[in-house]
């Protein structure tokens, strides 16, 4: 069933960009997405990959958390996230974002439950038992925290056989928020622990490919995702200049 608060958003301009660019450009696109549901209340849904493959900081991540000898040994690309969470190694995934006004959704918890409702019944679709962990009070004092966003789940968040399928950040701006995230298709977040100086978190992710036991492309989730939000995406495919995406800059 659809949520009511979704029903009364904005239809959502799609945004399918599957040639994949850099960690720069995919955040610079984000948040000008996220000025633009601001600035105009219009939504937007975005199916995008990165390429190179990018490690992905939440906002207010330490960056001593990480290695940085490693990673320059390694050659990894990488960028800090306008939202919060922990680190994220973007490779075989398809990564969404959602850009709307938090009015349709009424809160930041309903909009995080609502768009990974869809993304859930999505992956269903695709023959995926997916569902959402249910809401945990957060522990009593200090706990130290893993660095990679997939160690653990949190209530909302998409789980195959409790395991972590997807997952995703927030951000408010005013009256709107960015939510984007990574639904894994194949490989492992192994080099976030890699790069990381914390001790090694014992691993909570799946991928799609290996629940499913096979290939899994992204043009098969990204029309799935698209068919799971079905008339609510009304409009053409918002396209990006190259040159321009640095900026955030439509064509």
């Amino acid at each position: 069933m659809r949520s009511p608060l979704i029903e009364a958003a904005c239809a959502f301009r799609l945004s399918l960009d599957a040639a994949g660019r850099s960690g720069a450009e995919n955040m610079a696109i984000d948040a000008e997405l996220l000025d633009r549901a601001d600035g105009t209340g219009a939504s937007f849904l975005r199916l995008y990959r990165f390429d190179p493959p990018c490690l992905s900081l939440g906002r207010n991540e330490p960056a001593a958390r990480y290695d940085h000898t490693e990673i320059a040994r390694r050659g990894l690309d990488v960028v800090r996230r306008p939202t919060g969470g922990r680190a994220v190694w973007h490779e075989h995934e398809v990564t969404y974002a959602v850009a709307a006004p938090l009015a349709a959704f009424g809160s930041l918890r309903n909009a995080y439950h609502t768009v990974h409702e869809r993304i859930a019944a999505a992956l269903r679709s695709l023959g995926a038992g997916a569902t959402l962990a249910p809401y945990q009070p957060p522990p009593s004092g200090r706990v130290d925290q893993p660095a990679s966003c997939f160690a653990t789940p949190v209530g909302g968040e998409v789980l195959v056989a409790g395991r972590k399928l997807v997952g995703s950040a927030q951000v408010r701006k005013r009256s709107a928020f960015l939510q984007h995230g990574s639904i894994l298709l194949d490989g492992s977040q192994e080099i976030v622990r890699a790069v990381s100086r914390q001790a090694s978190a014992v691993s909570g992710e799946t991928t799609l490919s290996g629940v499913l036991r096979r290939h899994v492309s992204f043009h098969e989730v990204a029309d799935a995702i698209v068919a799971a939000w079905g008339d609510e995406v009304t409009s053409p495919n918002l396209a990006f200049a190259p040159g321009a995406a640095r900026r955030g800059v439509k064509s």
